[in-house]
């Protein structure tokens, strides 16, 4: 398999990236969090993906503190 099938820097534990994200049913901002995490060490810019990675999760976060607040209030 070649870069695009099976690239390395997501194959570094026992299972590829996507398999994980997949199996766990992470939706797309929770897989590119995952995805950037996992890759990080092993392709050309950590600190790019490791940044990639805390974008995915502040956005995240802002999200779930406004579905947060839309749940708490009453409504009339």
């Amino acid at each position: 398999m070649g870069k695009i099938d099976k690239p390395t820097h997501y194959r570094q534990g026992t299972m590829e990236t996507w398999d994980a994200i997949t199996g766990l049913g992470l939706g797309y901002i929770e897989g590119n969090i995952v995805k950037y995490i996992c890759r990080y060490p092993h392709k050309g810019d950590p600190i790019g993906d490791l940044k990639k990675a805390r974008a995915y999760l502040d956005k995240l976060i802002a999200q779930t503190r406004e579905e947060s607040c839309r749940v708490r209030t009453p409504t009339t």
